[in-house]
């Protein structure tokens, strides 16, 4: 009994558990039901049919059921959206997949900016059943960052973090195992390029400094300035180490994401191109107009469009865009503007859309006559600040006048005595932030452009391609519409000495317009602008006729006290007086340029000058004239430069016509006489000359006379071919100075006649041209006539028996019975 008592409070139990069990189940099923029925939040979003959780094709819950997601253009900023509304990690990639089936209900999401939480905040065009045909699924892929590879990143590649897209940010570059800050003393609009080309951004748009790196924070240094044609940031030369970057800056890139302008002279011109799954395609001329240009120019941080056309700037090489752009100009981006599908799909070659913006105003000059004159400032990071530099100031100035579209640099005056972030470009940038800038302070710089007219493509400020200014744009002058005259005004107008050279073809053709106008000046006009014109008679200016001018140097600097003209201390005129020029630091290239500018030869000596405080000067060395280097208000020492002498000149000449031009230059027919001259400028007194002959060791040696010398040749035979030298030696100033001339090649050839008869028929023509002479220009009477005809012929006896004893003396017995049986 006790047994069986025992076995039914078991049975009862188990019974008692089992339907607690099933109260329990049940309770839980009907969770799961009230789970099943919730539906999700709207517009939340999700990825299906991916090989992960983090990809997959992006659906919208929408009005009660999952809708494709078919906006007209997708970003790698939806993306990123959509990517973190998932905590799915960085954005990958983003591919176009099949058409929406027909009659699918479909959302549009606008276009987000990159820094949304959700895609909600982005917000959407509704659509309801068939709102999505003829469009696509868009298939994303996100990092997933549980799934992430531990492989590293390669060694020196390149980020951007703490931005509000993937294409900005402070610039990290992964060094030795970890992220590391880009510092660099000079920063660029080029090295921003290079960074936002290896993230396969587009265009750079803006770069700014960021903050002060931390101590002992480790950094990686930009050792050299990129030049913006890298490919990678490691390509730019790095070095780096912890707390390398200690008191230097963050700095901070802005990319556009989804187009670019390549293949153009700087950052705001090139061949348009738009950024569709993750690929570049170009954009065909008859898809994009005027106000399309506007946003994109807007976009990539530039002026407005200033031109627009169909294989500007090449054709490309991959696909092209299937889109027409519908932009109402106001749009902040290119991708905000609607699209619709080109009609026809075939875009021709040559007519994928090139466009030039103009350069942003972000240059001033202020404090001068114009706004072609005056200080230098640019707007930087919300503010206007003063540039200046210790270098580069011809290639700053022609940088500063070509962005604010003014002429060529008349004048770089002494800076204004504001110290500014320091700037340094090569003179090819198109505009000022194109070239690197450092932010340790330096005298501010003043420039003075030229208004409507510039000289380009030339060696320094006073020589180049003539260009006026036309409607805005930059026109070539063709040789027949431009005199000596008209070359005066416009020397004087850019502050250079007199002509020097006027030719066609000189400095090459330009690219653009041909002025259509011939100027009339007088020479005496201040402005080229002030002469009159007229229209040109034919309109057409033949290849090779764009006239090119080279104006000699101001004659703005003089060396005093030295007993030459090559030789004293250094004084520049200056704001209508004479100042002493001086120089604590390279002083050497200081002398190089005083002696160019003067045309005096190389630098010999550069001694301590006088003591009165001078203006500071600094030199690079390459400089055409003193102009071009940077002039401080600080005060220095005077300078005394001593130098050589100007190459010597060498000329061949002959008295009986036996010199003639060849192909490989002059040539002296053989038995003819020849005179080789050296000569020099009138520099210093006194020194002589050494004629070398290179296929010989023998040389001739003769004093300077009036600073020139002549070596002659009684008769030219072949051992007188071959090249030749002059060598001007002179002491003066304790120096020794020796300069050579260029090297004279002389070629000795038959003569075509021989040398009696070719004597005879040059007397004939002398007297020939006597008689005619006398017989034109005075009146004799007949008694005087035959005094005058008696005389000819006395003229003439003498001259023959002149001839023969000349002939007898220098020919062979042949050639001597030969002329004895002429006469």
């Amino acid at each position: 009994m006790v047994v069986e008592h025992r076995v039914e409070q078991r049975v009862e139990k188990r019974e008692a558990v089992t339907q607690s069990q099933l109260e329990d189940v049940k309770t839980q099923n009907s969770d799961l039901q009230a789970q099943s029925v919730s539906p999700p939040a709207e517009l939340s979003v999700r990825l299906v049919n991916g090989t992960t959780s983090c990809s997959g094709t992006v659906e919208v819950f929408y009005r009660g059921e999952w809708s494709a997601v078919c906006s007209g253009w997708w970003s790698m900023r939806d993306v990123m959206v959509v990517c973190r509304e998932l905590h799915c990690g960085d954005a990958v990639a983003v591919n176009q997949e099949a058409l929406v089936e027909e009659g699918r209900r479909g959302v549009a999401i606008k276009s987000c900016r990159g820094h949304e939480s959700t895609i909600t905040e982005c917000g959407f065009r509704e659509g309801g059943p068939g709102y999505c045909d003829g469009r696509n699924y868009h298939y994303v892929i996100c990092s997933d960052l549980q799934a992430q590879s531990v492989s590293p990143p390669a060694e020196h590649s390149v980020r951007l973090v703490n931005g509000t897209t993937s294409c900005s940010g402070t610039v990290e570059v992964f060094y030795r195992g970890e992220w590391s800050g880009l510092c660099s003393s000079w920063w660029s609009m080029m090295v921003a390029k290079v960074v936002c080309r290896e993230l396969d951004c587009g265009n750079v748009v803006a770069e700014s400094r960021g903050p002060l790196f931390e101590h002992n924070t480790r950094g990686v240094r930009l050792s050299s300035r990129c030049s913006g044609n890298e490919y990678f940031i490691r390509q730019c030369d790095n070095r780096g180490g912890p707390g390398y970057c200690f008191g230097e800056y963050y700095h901070h890139v802005i990319c556009s994401e989804s187009v670019r302008l390549v293949d153009g002279a700087g950052l705001c011109s090139g061949r348009v191109e738009v950024k569709s799954d993750q690929s570049w395609a170009s954009v065909c001329e008859a898809d994009f107009d005027r106000q399309d240009a506007e946003v994109v120019c807007g976009e990539l941080g530039c002026g407005a469009p200033a031109a627009l056309q169909g294989g500007l700037y090449g054709g490309g090489e991959g696909q092209t865009s299937d889109k027409e752009f519908q932009c109402k100009g106001n749009e902040s981006l290119l991708l905000d503007c609607d699209t619709s599908d080109r009609e026809n799909n075939t875009c021709l070659p040559g007519n994928a859309v090139g466009l030039t913006c103009s350069e942003p105003d972000d240059v001033r000059l202020v404090g001068g006559d114009s706004r072609c004159a005056g200080g230098v400032e640019r707007y930087d990071q919300g503010e206007w600040r003063t540039v200046g530099t210790l270098s580069d100031v011809k290639d700053i100035a022609a940088v500063v006048c070509r962005h604010l579209g003014c002429g060529s640099t008349v004048s770089v005056p002494p800076g204004n005595p504001a110290r500014g972030f320091e700037a340094s470009c090569s003179g090819s940038e198109s505009s000022l932030r194109e070239c690197p800038r450092s932010y340790d302070r330096s005298p501010g710089l003043t420039v003075i452009c030229s208004e409507s007219v510039r000289l380009v493509d030339g060696a320094g400020l006073c020589s180049g391609r003539v260009e006026v200014k036309s409607n805005q744009s930059w026109a070539s002058v063709c040789e027949a519409d431009f005199d000596r005259q008209d070359a005066e005004v416009v020397c004087g107008e850019l502050g250079c000495g007199a002509p020097a050279a006027l030719q066609g073809g000189l400095y090459g053709e330009g690219e653009g317009q041909t002025w259509d106008k011939e100027f009339q000046c007088k020479g005496k006009e201040s402005l080229l602008l002030d002469c009159d014109t007229s229209d040109r008679e034919n309109n057409i200016c033949l290849p090779g006729n764009a006239v090119g001018l080279t104006c000699s140097e101001p004659d703005d600097v003089r060396l005093v006290g030295g007993g030459s003209r090559c030789a004293g201390g250094v004084e520049r005129y200056d704001q209508g007086e004479w100042r002493t020029v001086g120089s604590d630091w390279d002083q050497r290239d200081v002398a190089a340029v005083v002696c160019r500018q003067l045309g005096c030869g190389s630098a010999v000596s550069v001694l301590p000058g006088n003591t009165t405080g001078a203006h500071g000067v600094v030199c690079d060395g390459t400089e055409s004239a003193l102009r071009e280097c940077v002039i401080t208000f600080d005060r220095h020492s005077g300078l005394t430069v001593i130098c050589s002498s100007v190459q010597p000149d060498i000329s061949l000449t002959d008295s009986m016509g036996g010199v003639s031009r060849g192909h490989q230059g002059p040539e002296v027919f053989r038995g003819y006489s020849f005179t080789i001259t050296c000569s020099t400028q009138p520099q210093y007194p006194g020194g002589s000359f050494l004629l070398t002959f290179t296929c010989s060791n023998r040389t001739q040696t003769q004093p300077a006379v009036n600073h020139s010398a002549a070596f002659l040749f009684p008769a030219a035979d072949d051992s007188h071919q071959g090249n030749y030298r002059c060598v001007y030696d002179n002491y003066g100033f304790s120096h020794n100075f020796s300069s050579e001339s260029e090297l004279l090649s002389l070629t000795i050839t038959a003569s075509p006649l021989p040398a009696f008869i070719i004597r005879h028929v040059v007397v004939l023509l002398i007297l020939l041209t006597a008689i005619t002479t006398s017989y034109l220009y005075y009146k004799p009477t007949r008694r005087q006539k035959r005094v005058n005809r008696v005389s000819s012929v006395d003229l003439y006896v003498n001259a023959m028996e002149m001839v023969s004893l000349s002939s007898r003396a220098e020919a062979g017995p042949g050639e001597e019975r030969a002329a004895q049986g002429t006469e």
